[in-house]
Protein backbone atom coordinates (compact mmCIF):
# COMPACT_ATOMS: atom_id res chain seq x y z
CA UNK A 1 0.00 0.00 0.00
CA UNK A 2 1.25 3.36 -1.01
CA UNK A 3 0.71 6.06 1.30
CA UNK A 4 0.84 10.22 0.18
CA UNK A 5 3.27 11.67 2.09
CA UNK A 6 1.39 13.93 4.32
CA UNK A 7 0.28 10.07 6.53
CA UNK A 8 3.78 9.59 6.53
CA UNK A 9 4.33 12.80 8.59
CA UNK A 10 1.12 12.26 10.75
CA UNK A 11 2.25 8.81 11.37
CA UNK A 12 5.36 9.92 12.79
CA UNK A 13 3.70 12.91 14.83
CA UNK A 14 1.52 10.46 16.19
CA UNK A 15 4.15 7.94 17.10
CA UNK A 16 6.64 10.92 18.64
CA UNK A 17 3.80 12.74 20.50
CA UNK A 18 1.13 10.21 21.01
CA UNK A 19 2.70 9.13 24.54
CA UNK A 20 2.60 13.34 25.85
CA UNK A 21 -0.81 13.75 24.23
CA UNK A 22 -2.28 10.22 25.74
CA UNK A 23 -0.68 11.34 29.30
CA UNK A 24 -3.18 14.74 28.50
CA UNK A 25 -5.85 12.78 27.74
CA UNK A 26 -5.37 11.17 30.73
CA UNK A 27 -5.24 14.23 33.14
CA UNK A 28 -9.09 15.22 31.34
CA UNK A 29 -10.76 11.89 32.03
CA UNK A 30 -9.23 10.81 34.80
CA UNK A 31 -9.73 7.09 33.81
CA UNK A 32 -7.03 5.20 30.85
CA UNK A 33 -9.31 3.55 28.77
CA UNK A 34 -11.55 7.04 28.68
CA UNK A 35 -8.36 8.47 27.97
CA UNK A 36 -7.37 6.39 24.87
CA UNK A 37 -10.59 6.91 23.37
CA UNK A 38 -10.56 10.39 23.53
CA UNK A 39 -7.30 10.47 21.98
CA UNK A 40 -8.04 8.95 19.02
CA UNK A 41 -11.14 10.62 18.61
CA UNK A 42 -9.15 13.65 18.24
CA UNK A 43 -6.55 12.09 16.25
CA UNK A 44 -9.34 11.37 13.73
CA UNK A 45 -10.18 14.98 14.20
CA UNK A 46 -6.70 15.73 13.64
CA UNK A 47 -5.78 13.21 10.39
CA UNK A 48 -9.26 14.62 8.38
CA UNK A 49 -7.72 18.46 9.23
CA UNK A 50 -4.17 17.24 8.58
CA UNK A 51 -3.81 19.13 4.93
CA UNK A 52 -5.51 21.85 6.09
CA UNK A 53 -3.44 22.83 9.43
CA UNK A 54 -0.31 25.09 8.19
CA UNK A 55 1.58 25.53 11.27
CA UNK A 56 3.06 22.34 11.77
CA UNK A 57 4.42 23.76 15.33
CA UNK A 58 0.63 23.84 16.63
CA UNK A 59 -0.69 20.45 16.51
CA UNK A 60 0.15 19.80 19.75
CA UNK A 61 -2.10 22.59 20.57
CA UNK A 62 -4.82 21.77 17.55
CA UNK A 63 -5.20 17.88 19.35
CA UNK A 64 -5.25 19.12 23.04
CA UNK A 65 -7.91 21.86 22.32
CA UNK A 66 -9.77 18.70 19.98
CA UNK A 67 -9.36 16.53 23.53
CA UNK A 68 -11.08 18.93 25.37
CA UNK A 69 -13.65 19.57 23.32
CA UNK A 70 -14.98 16.41 22.85
CA UNK A 71 -14.72 16.02 26.25
CA UNK A 72 -16.73 18.44 26.57
CA UNK A 73 -18.97 16.93 24.28
CA UNK A 74 -19.71 13.84 25.65
CA UNK A 75 -19.79 15.20 29.24
CA UNK A 76 -22.89 17.18 28.06
CA UNK A 77 -24.01 14.13 26.55
CA UNK A 78 -24.09 12.18 29.42
CA UNK A 79 -25.71 15.06 31.76
CA UNK A 80 -28.68 15.40 29.47
CA UNK A 81 -29.10 11.17 30.14
CA UNK A 82 -29.02 11.73 33.95
CA UNK A 83 -31.67 13.32 35.51
CA UNK A 84 -32.00 14.18 39.34
CA UNK A 85 -35.20 13.11 41.52
CA UNK A 86 -36.41 13.32 45.04
CA UNK A 87 -36.52 9.86 45.25
CA UNK A 88 -33.49 7.18 45.25
CA UNK A 89 -34.72 4.52 43.06
CA UNK A 90 -35.24 0.92 44.95
CA UNK A 91 -32.04 -1.13 44.37
CA UNK A 92 -32.39 -4.80 42.64
CA UNK A 93 -32.64 -7.31 44.80
CA UNK A 94 -29.18 -9.05 44.68
CA UNK A 95 -28.90 -13.00 44.43
CA UNK A 96 -28.25 -13.52 48.20
CA UNK A 97 -31.20 -11.46 48.92
CA UNK A 98 -33.49 -13.17 47.03
CA UNK A 99 -32.17 -16.91 48.40
CA UNK A 100 -32.19 -15.19 51.95
CA UNK A 101 -35.90 -14.21 51.50
CA UNK A 102 -36.63 -17.21 50.44
CA UNK A 103 -35.03 -19.41 53.08
CA UNK A 104 -37.09 -16.81 55.56
CA UNK A 105 -40.41 -17.74 53.86
CA UNK A 106 -39.33 -21.28 54.39
CA UNK A 107 -38.48 -21.07 57.77
CA UNK A 108 -42.05 -18.80 58.45
CA UNK A 109 -44.07 -21.95 57.13
CA UNK A 110 -42.31 -24.35 58.98
CA UNK A 111 -42.78 -22.56 62.12
CA UNK A 112 -46.62 -22.38 61.51
CA UNK A 113 -46.80 -25.95 61.01
CA UNK A 114 -45.28 -26.81 64.55
CA UNK A 115 -47.47 -27.59 67.12
CA UNK A 116 -47.96 -24.35 69.96
CA UNK A 117 -45.65 -24.94 72.50
CA UNK A 118 -43.09 -26.06 70.20
CA UNK A 119 -43.55 -22.84 68.10
CA UNK A 120 -43.50 -20.44 71.57
CA UNK A 121 -40.42 -22.52 73.02
CA UNK A 122 -38.16 -21.91 69.51
CA UNK A 123 -39.96 -18.27 69.62
CA UNK A 124 -39.21 -17.56 72.81
CA UNK A 125 -35.38 -18.94 72.59
CA UNK A 126 -34.43 -17.98 69.10
CA UNK A 127 -36.56 -14.88 68.67
CA UNK A 128 -36.78 -13.29 71.78
CA UNK A 129 -33.37 -14.70 73.07
CA UNK A 130 -34.84 -15.80 76.18
CA UNK A 131 -32.98 -18.69 78.60
CA UNK A 132 -34.29 -21.64 79.29
CA UNK A 133 -35.03 -20.80 83.11
CA UNK A 134 -37.37 -17.79 81.54
CA UNK A 135 -39.11 -19.90 78.93
CA UNK A 136 -39.95 -22.06 81.45
CA UNK A 137 -41.48 -19.70 84.00
CA UNK A 138 -43.24 -17.73 81.09
CA UNK A 139 -44.68 -21.31 79.61
CA UNK A 140 -45.42 -22.35 83.11
CA UNK A 141 -42.92 -25.63 82.40
CA UNK A 142 -39.86 -27.13 83.68
CA UNK A 143 -36.52 -26.06 82.47
CA UNK A 144 -36.34 -30.18 81.76
CA UNK A 145 -38.99 -29.37 79.32
CA UNK A 146 -37.95 -26.27 77.64
CA UNK A 147 -35.18 -28.60 76.72
CA UNK A 148 -36.56 -31.20 75.56
CA UNK A 149 -39.51 -29.43 73.38
CA UNK A 150 -36.44 -27.07 72.33
CA UNK A 151 -34.71 -29.98 70.75
CA UNK A 152 -37.49 -31.78 69.20
CA UNK A 153 -38.70 -28.22 67.56
CA UNK A 154 -35.22 -28.04 66.16
CA UNK A 155 -35.16 -31.69 64.49
CA UNK A 156 -39.08 -31.08 63.04
CA UNK A 157 -37.48 -27.88 61.49
CA UNK A 158 -34.44 -29.37 60.21
CA UNK A 159 -36.70 -31.51 58.66
CA UNK A 160 -39.00 -29.59 57.27
CA UNK A 161 -36.16 -27.19 55.81
CA UNK A 162 -34.06 -30.12 54.28
CA UNK A 163 -31.01 -29.52 56.58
Amino acid sequence: MQTVGWEDEFREYVMARGPALLRAANQLTGHPLDAEDLLQSALAKTYLAWERIEDRGALDGYVRRAMVNINISQWRRRKLEEYPSDELPEPAPSESAVAFSEAHEALEQALRELPERMRAAIVLRYYEDMTEPEIARTLGISVGTVKSTVSRAMAKLRTALGT
